[in-house]
């Protein structure tokens, strides 16, 4: 694809920029651990909800989408529910206060606050480090993948004449140019990054959906789809036919078993919820959550993200879809049943987007490729330097000592997720089972562990095990990761059950210091009665019909977000002041029900107060 010189100016200026910003911000992040994981707990919260948000602008997923709504119509809103797309939600209303409460640095330092020092502890520890490092791997292969092929078709320089190659270089080359400001600038690099890779994004967005307003008709759009496309109704069936007009089209439908919609919906939606109650996996996310200044501003953090993510990224996505259906047509007929949706995006810039433009949107895309890298690349020396080396071998080095070696944690985790991109030229397949069955396998042993006290630390390492054990034959065996969730759930919550009532209790004493901390609902009646023997004064988290009620509240709210950027590119003007109004009604509600009762622990009720209590109930 031939750019203009304006074009190739912006996307290096970009480039340059994020160095600049890496090496510029390097001394601040390099004091301690805490600066250079966490950014010292002194970003703010609406910093770390736009670095989030950006993290979020997958250019994968995004393409997925777009095939998404070309295909299913305003009915796709719902299909996002399979990641799920609304634990966003879950974590505003009460997980993210909850884990930043603990005053953690990773998931693994996490699971010892949970379960102590016992040897079920320990043998939990060591799984999920496991667990995370796996996941960081996976990740850092498929951005390897990704940044290539996208890169190769859009810059305009031809470094080999062997296509592939041509991909490995830019891979290599881009690759290496996030890993020099990740590395240097830890948390403070990734986060002021990924702020101005947001704003970048979110002008290309906008800018795309005002173009498809300004090129497409509500009557061109409803000439080029099947009767029953703009329903965003949730019926028994799916309510619309390709057949007569894109016959592959159908064939998706078919293919993916979405003619019966309502089935589908329903099984996402108890999925979602499910993998929702778990909180976020060991990884970037739980790094942000982590890196806010209070338990407060997490929340705060996590609600943030829907209102700048969703509305301008799924104008983006209704643009593309738009230009597609309408001026895309011919060529995607021409495919026949091998139809390639992810064509949609070249053809889009290189006949709608003009000069200057161009080279934003592009310079944005592959920075929705590093924020995700750069994040993923933060995340590993986390677990290596602060809960390997540090825990095992040397608890007391100096705080340069641990900094540099997450230099070269970050570097050799790199190279390694690179070279493993290069001896698997398709790693979707591997993602899918990555996000599918091994997240399934995550699942009962991750939701567990907040809302039963008797819960231990063998049972979450028989569980996680068990996840393990089930998912890998799963990556050689042709089954919907969405049928097998429910065997994959059955299996993992047994083993942990069992292991759980098996073995020993925990601790009480770390009990009770995890439920003065945290303060979870739940089933946590024998731990309660215990803790209030030391400290009569600890009242009972009483918050779950709230909390209920806030999530059913967000879910709406958040499908009326990713609704609006939608109806906007689709000039549905009736449905959108209608969608508009909801989303205004809800977020009045949820700012009475939720953000005026969000509390800030543990400055109320820390550590050093617990251990007080203790003390002089000893004396």
């Amino acid at each position: 694809m031939q750019l203009a010189m304006l074009d190739v100016s912006i996307i290096l200026i970009y480039i340059i920029g994020t160095l600049v910003i890496g090496f510029w911000i390097a001394k601040r992040a390099s004091k301690n651990m805490s600066s250079y994981f966490l950014g010292g707990n002194k970003l703010s919260w609406w910093t770390l909800g736009l670095s989030n948000a950006s993290g979020q602008f997958d250019i994968s997923g995004t393409m997925l989408m777009v095939f998404w709504l070309f295909v299913y119509g305003m009915k796709s809103i719902y299909i996002p529910w399979l990641w799920p797309a609304f634990n966003q939600i879950f974590l505003m209303v009460f997980l993210s206060i909850w884990l930043r409460r603990s005053g953690v640095m990773t998931g693994a330092e996490w699971i010892r606050f949970r379960f102590g020092e016992s040897r079920g502890a320990t043998l939990s520890n060591i799984i999920v480090i496991a667990f995370a490092l796996c996941l960081v791997l996976g990740f850092l292969a498929y951005g390897f993948i990704g940044i290539g092929k996208f890169a190769a078709v859009f810059l305009p320089w031809q470094l080999s004449a062997d296509a592939y190659w041509n991909e490995v270089y830019y891979g290599v080359i881009i690759t290496a140019i996030t890993t020099l400001y990740v590395v240097k600038g830890g948390m403070y690099s990734v986060v002021f990054t990924e702020v101005l890779q947001f704003f970048m994004m979110t002008i290309a967005c906008i800018a795309v959906g005002v173009i498809a307003i300004n090129s497409v008709s509500p009557e061109m759009i409803r000439a080029a789809v099947p009767e029953g496309w703009f329903d965003a109704g949730i019926a028994w069936e799916l309510g619309h036919d390709w057949s007569s007009l894109l016959p592959a089209a159908q064939n998706k439908v078919i293919e993916e078993g979405m003619n019966l919609f309502g089935i589908f919906v329903s099984m996402v939606l108890l999925r979602g919820i499910l993998v929702s109650l778990a909180g976020p996996a060991p990884n970037y996310d739980m790094q942000r959550i982590l890196s806010a200044r209070s338990p407060k501003e997490a929340a705060m953090m996590s609600g943030f993200v829907n209102v700048a993510l969703l509305i301008p990224r799924y104008m983006l996505i209704a643009g593309l879809t738009v230009l597609a259906v309408v001026f895309f047509m011919p060529e995607l007929k021409a495919m026949g049943p091998d139809i390639d949706f992810e064509k949609i995006l070249p053809f889009a810039i290189r006949n709608y987007i003009p000069t200057g433009l161009a080279g934003l949107l592009i310079a944005g895309l592959i920075a929705a490729y590093m924020s995700t890298f750069a994040a993923t690349t933060n995340a590993a020396p986390a677990y290596v330097v602060n809960d390997i080396y540090k825990r095992y071998f040397n608890p007391n080095a100096q705080d340069k000592t641990y900094v540099r070696l997450s230099y070269l944690v970050s570097i050799a985790f790199v190279v390694a997720g690179s070279l493993i991109g290069l001896l698997i030229p398709s790693l979707n397949v591997i993602v899918l089972w990555i996000v599918g069955a091994l997240y399934g396998g995550y699942t009962a042993a991750n939701v567990l562990k907040w809302y039963w006290w008797r819960f231990n630390g063998y049972g979450y390492f028989f569980g996680m095990l068990a996840g393990i054990l089930v998912a890998i034959p799963l990556m050689f065996l042709d089954i919907n990761e969405l049928h097998a969730f429910p065997i994959i759930l059955g299996f993992c919550l047994a083993a942990c059950v069992v292991g759980s009532l098996l073995t020993p209790p925990d601790d009480m004493t770390v009990l009770k210091k995890f439920y003065y901390r945290v303060r979870p609902w739940g089933f946590w009646g024998p731990v309660y009665k215990a803790l209030q023997q030391d400290c009569p004064e600890v009242a009972k988290n009483k918050d779950f019909l709230r909390d209920a009620l806030n999530v059913v509240l967000g879910i709406v709210w958040h499908s009326c977000l990713t609704s609006i950027g939608i109806l906007l590119v689709l000039q549905q003007w009736n449905a959108l002041v209608f969608v508009v109004g909801v989303t205004g009604l809800i977020s009045f509600l949820l700012k009475k029900n939720w953000y005026d009762n969000l509390e800030n622990y543990p400055e109320d009720y820390s550590e050093e107060k617990f251990q007080h209590h203790i003390n002089a109930r000893q004396r």
